[in-house]
């Protein structure tokens, strides 16, 4: 079995790209995928499988919000933005993200 070059995402680490993503400004689906790929310097790739499960629950929740426009190329898309409770939830996942990487950091450094 080969390896991927990609690494996996942690269970809630998209939720906290997306919506620090969604900070730049309002996006369509594949804009916010592209944002992460090259913020992350082409490390992480969202496939549309896990970024529109998690735009929906993102929406449910309140954390963003979404209205139809038109993209770049004149097509219709639904463009999402990110509301006051999403960027709270940035705040709380920021904090939790970096207690974790810093425990997983002291792990490897042992």
């Amino acid at each position: 079995m080969a390896k991927s070059s990609t690494p996996a995402l942690l269970q809630g680490t998209l939720d906290l790209l997306i919506l620090h993503a969604l900070r730049r400004g309002a996006m369509h689906g594949y804009a916010i995928a592209q944002t992460i790929h090259v913020l992350s310097t082409d490390v992480l790739r969202v496939e549309e499988g896990s970024l529109y499960p998690a735009l929906y629950r993102l929406e449910l929740d309140g954390a963003i919000s979404a209205e139809w426009g038109l993209s770049e190329n004149n097509r219709k898309a639904k463009y999402y933005s990110i509301t006051k409770r999403g960027v709270k939830l940035i705040a709380e996942q920021q904090e939790t993200w970096s207690r974790l990487s810093e425990a997983v950091n002291r792990v490897l450094a042992s």
